[in-house]
């Protein structure tokens, strides 16, 4: 009983689980004020200083709503969370769901949130994708939640480190086969999408939607960030491929085997003036 006593206290505490339910309720708060006050200036209140946008590169959000004409009793933007997660040390999250524009069905959004220094949170990246969202259930839904990971890199510098060697390893490869360099880092709970199709989840679903994307291509990182504690990272940067290109959005967690991709969007850029 006492060596156990002792390999316990060598070990350390027990790592604690932050509550997935603050990123739900704070993507809740989000939607309520965009149906209540209209689209941008829901966003401009929960946009975080350094938030970005894609429009269609990515951009300092604040200062894109800024141009905007206030839209207030126009049509509706209705969104609701399905799918959360958040890093064990309670600073970073993410969710996604269904989206409506005057009722509707259009996309699935995608929105990462970070705790502020006042405790509140506020969204670092907004965007999403025309992916179908007509089968899923309504805005009374009940969230899942990503299942969260003992796994740490022990800081964010160390967690950065290790992702961007991770999204190097699967740019070396998709400039061969996006195919096998998604697969060799998804997550088989993980979630990839950019297509008309719903977002993929497991094997199957992954191979189908792998089918819709380019055979290669060529990815660079732009920025992200991690959790203090190192075990969830959000990253984005430009993709390009043959006739084509746009950027990707992923967030990541780190796992006993290493880190593994928990979600992914390709968006393609459209428009040819931005270019």
């Amino acid at each position: 009983m006492l060596a156990l006593l002792i390999a316990a206290a060598a070990a350390g505490p027990a790592l604690a689980e932050a509550d997935p339910g603050v990123v739900v309720d704070a993507e809740k708060a989000f939607a309520a004020d965009g149906l209540a006050m209209g689209i941008k200036r829901s966003f401009q209140k929960h946009a975080a200083p350094d938030a970005i946008v894609l429009a269609p590169d990515p951009v300092d959000a604040q200062s894109n709503l800024a141009r905007e004409e206030d839209d207030a009793g126009g049509p509706p933007l209705a969104w609701w969370p399905r799918w959360a997660g958040i890093a064990r040390s309670g600073d970073l999250g993410f969710t996604t769901g269904p989206y409506t524009y005057d009722g509707e069905p259009k996309g699935w959004y995608f929105t990462v949130w970070a705790r502020q220094a006042d405790g509140s949170w506020k969204w670092i990246f907004d965007g999403g994708v025309r992916a179908d969202p007509r089968q899923e259930p309504g805005p009374l839904s009940h969230a899942e939640y990503l299942q969260m990971s003992g796994a740490e890199a022990g800081s964010a510098a160390a967690a950065m480190a290790e992702v961007s060697a991770a999204e190097a390893d699967l740019a070396r490869r998709a400039q061969e086969s996006t195919r096998i360099a998604y697969l060799r880092h998804l997550a088989e709970d993980g979630r990839l999408t950019g297509s008309s199709a719903p977002p993929a989840t497991g094997r199957a679903a992954f191979e189908l939607e792998l089918q819709a994307r380019p055979r290669t291509l060529a990815l660079s990182p732009l920025g992200g960030r991690a959790s203090a504690a190192g075990d969830l990272a959000f990253t984005y940067g430009d993709a390009r491929w043959s006739g084509g290109r746009g950027h990707y959005v992923r967030i990541w967690q780190k796992r006993a085997p290493g880190w593994r991709l928990v979600y992914d969007e390709l968006v393609p850029v459209t428009s040819p003036a931005s270019d």
